[in-house]
C-alpha cells in the first residue's frame, strides 16, 4: 500500500509581517502552522533547555535568519482546492512547496518534538515517547501530532491550558468549540472533568481527536466530538448542553470570537467560565470589548508571544 503523499508549503515572510501572515492564514482555516522564526527559535531553547540533550547544529543553521510560516495540505485536488482558500488575501506572498510521504514528514517532526510543560499541572508529551518519567505533580498529556492540528507548542494553546487549570472543578462538563486536536478537552478530562463536547469545522478533526483521547485512556464515554460550525447550526447547537458547562473553550482567532461571544452565554452553567484564546495582541481590546458587550466579565487576561487569552464569566 503506498504511502499518502504531503505538499509542504512554505511562505517567506518578512519578519515585521509574521503576525498578519499567520493571523491571515488561520482566518482562512489553516490551524496547524509551524512559524521558523529565529528569535523564536532561540527563545524556545533557552525556555526549555533542561529538556534537550543537544541542538542539532543542522537545525541550528537551519532556523539562522528564518522568518518563514509552513503548513501541510494533502497532495491532490483537494488538497490544492485548500491551498487556495489558505492563501487568500495574500497573493503577494510566494509559496514554496515540496513534496513528502507521510512517514518523511512524521519522521523529521519526532526528531525536533520534545515534551512540553505547560502551566503548573500538565505535560505534553509525543506519543512515541510515552514510558519516559514525568515531572512530579504533572499530568501527562499524550499526542501523536497530526497535519493539520494543534500540538501544545504555541503559545495560544499554552494560555488557553494555563487558564483551563485554574477552572476545572472535578466533575464538571466542558465544551471545546475549534477543537482540533481535542488536545483542550483531553486536559480537561485529565484534570478532573467528568464529560467534554468538541466540535470543529473541519471533518477529520473528530477522527483526530478521538485518536489522541484514546491514547490517554479515554474513551468516548467521557469525550463527544462534532464536525459542523455552531455558529450556524442550531441542532448542532443543541446537542452541547446548553446552560450546562462549567467551562466553554474557544481557542480559535478573533473573527471567530467576536461573534462566538454573542451566543457562547447559551452554553454556559450559571458559574460557567469562557476561555478565549488565539487572539493576535493587536486585536485584543477589540474581543475584549466585544465579550464585555455581550454580557460577561472579563476577569483574566493573559499576554504572551504578541497573543492573548481571557477568561470571562456572568457578572
Amino acid at each position: 500500500m503506498m504511502s499518502e503523499q504531503w505538499l509542504e508549503v512554505t511562505l517567506p515572510v518578512p519578519a515585521g509581517e509574521l503576525d498578519r501572515v499567520c493571523d491571515a492564514l488561520t482566518a482562512n482555516g489553516m490551524t496547524g502552522l509551524v512559524v521558523e522564526e529565529e528569535g523564536e527559535f532561540l527563545r524556545f531553547l533557552e525556555q526549555n533547555r533542561q529538556y534537550w540533550d543537544y541542538v542539532d547544529e543542522d537545525l541550528a543553521q537551519h532556523m539562522k535568519g528564518a522568518s518563514r510560516v509552513k503548513f501541510y495540505v494533502p497532495d491532490n485536488e483537494e488538497g490544492r482546492r485548500q491551498l487556495r482558500v489558505y492563501l487568500a488575501g495574500l497573493e503577494g506572498y510566494e509559496p514554496q512547496t515540496v513534496y513528502l510521504r507521510e512517514e518523511d514528514w512524521a519522521t523529521s517532526w519526532q526528531k525536533y518534538y520534545q515534551p512540553i510543560p505547560v502551566g503548573k499541572r500538565i505535560y505534553i508529551v509525543p506519543e512515541w515517547m510515552r514510558g519516559q518519567p514525568v515531572p512530579d505533580g504533572r499530568a501527562p498529556l499524550y499526542l501523536n501530532p497530526g497535519l493539520t492540528f494543534g500540538t501544545g507548542s504555541h503559545a495560544t494553546t499554552q494560555l488557553c491550558l494555563e487558564l483551563l487549570e485554574e477552572a476545572i472543578r472535578p466533575g464538571c462538563q466542558v465544551l471545546d468549540l475549534g477543537c482540533g486536536s481535542g488536545i483542550l478537552a483531553i486536559a480537561a478530562l485529565a484534570l478532573g472533568a467528568e464529560h467534554a463536547d468538541g466540535v470543529d469545522i473541519d471533518p477529520k478533526a473528530v477522527d483526530v481527536a478521538y485518536e489522541n483521547a484514546a491514547m490517554n485512556g479515554i474513551g468516548p464515554g467521557r469525550l463527544t466530538v462534532y464536525a459542523g460550525n455552531v455558529l450556524g447550526d442550531e441542532k448542532l447547537a443543541a446537542k452541547l448542553g446548553p446552560g450546562q458547562n462549567q467551562v466553554v473553550l474557544a481557542n480559535i482567532v478573533a473573527d471567530v470570537i467576536i461573534p462566538l461571544s454573542a451566543g457562547v452565554e447559551r452554553f454556559l452553567a450559571p458559574d460557567g467560565v469562557f476561555l478565549a484564546s488565539g487572539v493576535i495582541d493587536t486585536r485584543a481590546d477589540e474581543v475584549e470589548a466585544a465579550i464585555r458587550a455581550n454580557g460577561l466579565a472579563v476577569t483574566r487576561r493573559l499576554e504572551r508571544a504578541g497573543w492573548c487569552a481571557f477568561r470571562a464569566e456572568r457578572p
